[in-house]
């Protein structure tokens, strides 16, 4: 018999897709995975059809095709006064994750050392694991989800080769300050170090709060690389749209890797969002008030409930603490009790940890849908 030996022998099915499963085993809502239960705007969904049947078909370019490169180009220049080359410094890939990995496969050598902040997306250590590397855990504060930078400078060593850094923050909802990114830069800045900024919930920051590019410092413009994701932003993620930015010199090392792992993105798909982006550009203007309606919404339905909500930054998940309900259940057995106790399915937030706080009362819930949807959910957590 052959003898197999995979690359990730510890890794199983991901917690998003065992939840998944046990709301519709169940019947129940799903508030778990993050994705929207509402539909995408119709007008992009014409763009869609109609660029099909005007025969964008066949590849694209592999780095992506030039006019929505150019509306990634415009965002940054609108919203941060950053001017980008769409030719040599941006890329668009088929999701977000794809990105992120091609990333750490082109910077990341055997036993060198990225440090991860945890809790964080569940690609990352994996993705670190396969490219030889090493990844460094460093727990945020728990009660704020802050970084503890004295840990931080005590974790680098002459192995540090990258930071990964997720702002708006997933599961969270923190956002990274100015500060932060002052203290990032103080620490690194001397030393041979990437930045990777997953930046996928740019759009999505509420409470007056600006979202904060890695690209928009200086000091960190020709060691960062920046990961977005249309799907998040047009209510679309099952069509795996992202894009990597970076200057030419770190982009060049991207693209050799990223060829060999998915030579273009889906073409109707880019010439879609490129012109929907050109002709709605409310869309993106509106959409963090969207999702702040919709999170007020939802913490507003919990008022009478025994959870304890901090509202959330950013993102489109907010984090419930359970502890005075069922403090004897960790956060796995506590959804699992909602889901086959009062059907309704939510994430708990251990799974974004190496080693999660013993006493981590924390489950979250994505706010990306209907209004019935999250006013039926509240319904039912109110009772719980």
């Amino acid at each position: 018999m052959i003898e197999i030996h995979s690359k990730l022998p510890a890794q199983g099915v991901t917690i998003f897709s065992i939840m998944t499963a046990m709301a519709q085993r169940l019947n129940a809502l799903n508030l778990a995975q993050g994705f929207p239960d509402f539909a995408a705007p119709p007008a992009l969904l014409d763009a869609l059809s109609k660029a099909t049947l005007e025969g964008y078909n066949q590849y694209a370019s592999g780095d992506g095709l030039l006019t929505l490169r150019e509306q990634v180009a415009n965002l940054f220049l609108q919203r941060d006064q950053l001017t980008l080359d769409p030719i040599t410094e941006i890329t668009i890939t088929p999701g977000a994750t794809i990105g992120i990995f091609c990333v750490i496969q082109a910077l990341i050598h055997a036993d060198d050392e990225v440090i991860i902040f945890d809790p964080s997306y569940d690609s990352y250590a994996p993705s670190v694991q396969l490219a030889g590397g090493k990844a460094i855990h460093i727990a945020l504060d728990s009660d704020d989800f802050s970084v503890d930078w004295n840990q931080v400078k005590d974790a680098i060593t002459d192995k540090t080769r990258m930071v990964i850094v997720n702002t708006p923050h997933n599961p969270t909802g923190a956002i990274w300050s100015r500060q932060d990114w002052l203290n990032l830069i103080a620490l690194i800045q001397d030393k041979n170090i990437i930045v990777l900024s997953d930046e996928v919930y740019e759009h999505l920051i509420y409470d007056g709060e600006k979202h904060l590019s890695a690209l928009t410092f200086p000091e960190l413009r020709d060691r960062s690389f920046v990961v977005g994701s249309f799907g998040k932003t047009f209510h679309v993620t099952g069509w795996k749209t992202g894009y990597c930015i970076a200057s030419p010199q770190l982009m060049n090392v991207f693209r050799q890797i990223y060829q060999f792992t998915n030579f273009c993105g889906v073409t109707p798909i880019q010439m879609a969002l490129a012109n929907y982006m050109q002709q709605h550009p409310e869309h993106i203007t509106d959409l963090s008030s969207f999702y702040q309606r919709k999170r007020d919404l939802f913490i507003s339905g919990l008022e009478n409930s025994k959870f304890h909500v901090i509202p959330s930054k950013g993102t489109f998940f907010q984090n419930l603490d359970y502890s005075v309900i069922r403090p004897d259940l960790n956060d796995v057995e506590m959804c699992k009790y909602l889901a086959e106790e009062h059907k309704v399915v939510a994430i708990p937030v251990s799974v974004f940890y190496q080693q999660a706080p013993k006493n981590l009362r924390l489950i979250r819930f994505c706010f990306a849908k209907k209004d019935e949807t999250l006013i039926q959910a509240c319904k039912i957590l109110s009772q719980v």
